[in-house]
């Protein structure tokens, strides 16, 4: 809702002028001039209250320069304390839709996925609704994504047993922009795989779903032989196939993917291990020579990673966006870089969210007016957040000192 902020830009008609020779004021002089100076304090206090009130009002977090990061849901919304990871997209008429998982937490019994709407018109989100549940196991990451049919997926995963490595994934579909989805179909039979990321569509028109394989029944350590890999969908028979795997040497997993030319794929993983302090936490890349059928070995790419998800597209630019966590151990800040030259380099960098706390599991997506929208979740996941801003908001920000570079070749593997 436009306002206009007259009070932010009020200025006082009375000038304070000091005198020629303050040596000779008078005792009504001093007085004259304390008025203003009490009445500038009254006015700057105006001020801080009324933007109070604005940030509160309209949910916006914070603002620096074109970049804003607006609150979604909290803990208010009653889906249960959790709420997390969010996955949207932007559907055919304009509207934007999410998708999460809630409950008690994140291996609490019950947990359900539930999907809301921004409508195009609107500048509030609609009610969270349950769109997928069960009523014997706990469902997780769910991914919702259009593809260029219309047809609205969601893919997530349910948990047949105490840890995600006993998971398999699951799907549904929409036929009229997520107002109702089919009953569900099992995706994967294999336990412990599981879904994190949007797939992309390949100048092919097959459809690379980006997906991983957990070991482990460990929650606090992702094991060595976790791998990530990718489903080919193929549209026009609708059969799905399977790459080959990302192998690395302390596991990786939620692999991202963007595709450079039609042979040429790049991936970056979330890396495996446990979440103790490390000084060798670093995201896993990959690349693909092929098309995505063969990967090369995942090696430590020049990017912090405290053990947390990230996201990675293709711009309509031709430019490559990476959002992820700049820090070995902490999930702050959550941080874009972008490349110029298919990922050789990363110049721009800035800081979506920064600070005490954890801003993390991020999704990007890059609407049809060309802004850049990312959400992600914060206050122990808690409470999802939406930011918006402009690839040149990330082109006017040279970081030439901590510029990532990124090997050009990989030999891929079977």
């Amino acid at each position: 809702m436009p306002f206009t902020p007259w009070l932010l830009s009020f200025q006082s008609s009375i000038q304070i002028t000091s005198p020629m020779y303050p040596e000779t004021k008078k005792r009504s002089e001093i007085k004259t001039l304390e008025i203003p100076k009490r009445l500038d304090i009254v006015i700057g206090a105006c001020r801080f209250i009324l933007l109070f009130i604005i940030v509160t009002q309209f949910s916006i977090n914070w603002v620096s320069g074109d970049l804003i990061v607006r609150k979604i849901f909290g803990p208010e919304v009653p889906t249960g304390k959790y709420k997390h990871p969010c996955s949207f997209d932007e559907l055919d008429n304009g509207d934007l839709y999410l998708a999460y998982y809630g409950g008690a937490g994140e291996y609490a019994s019950g947990t359900v996925v539930y999907g809301a709407r921004l409508n195009q018109e609107s500048s509030h989100w609609s009610q969270p609704r349950k769109i997928a549940g069960n009523p014997f196991r706990s469902l997780g990451n769910p991914v919702v994504w259009q593809g260029p049919d219309g047809l609205v997926w969601l893919f997530y995963v349910t948990r047949f047993g105490d840890t995600w490595s006993t998971s398999r994934i699951k799907v549904k579909i929409s036929r009229d922009g997520a107002v109702s989805w089919s009953d569900s179909a099992l995706l994967t039979i294999e336990p412990g795989t599981m879904v994190r990321a949007h797939p992309i569509v390949l100048q092919t028109g097959e459809y690379l779903l980006p997906i991983y394989h957990e070991t482990g029944h460990d929650t606090e350590l992702v094991g060595p032989g976790t791998t990530s890999f990718f489903l080919r969908y193929n549209p026009s028979n609708k059969k799905w196939s399977s790459s080959k795997r990302i192998r690395s040497d302390h596991g990786n997993l939620q692999p991202a993917v963007a595709q450079v030319d039609d042979r040429h794929l790049i991936a970056y993983c979330r890396r495996g291990g446990g979440y103790e302090p490390t000084t060798e936490g670093y995201l896993i890349r990959s690349e693909s020579r092929d098309g995505g059928h063969t990967w090369g070995k995942g090696t430590n790419s020049s990017f912090p990673n405290p053990n947390s998800a990230v996201d990675f597209i293709k711009l309509r630019s031709g430019r490559l966006l990476l959002v992820y966590n700049h820090n070995m151990n902490d999930r702050t800040p959550l941080t874009a870089a972008l490349s110029s030259d298919n990922g050789k380099t990363f110049p721009h960098r800035m800081n979506i969210a920064a600070g005490q706390g954890s801003f993390a599991y991020p999704t990007v997506v890059q609407t049809r007016n060309g802004k850049i929208h990312v959400t992600f979740t914060s206050q122990e996941r808690t409470q999802i957040n939406h930011a918006i801003f402009d690839e040149n908001d990330l082109l006017s920000k040279p970081d030439k000192k901590s510029e990532p570079r990124e090997s050009e070749e990989l030999k891929c593997i079977n």
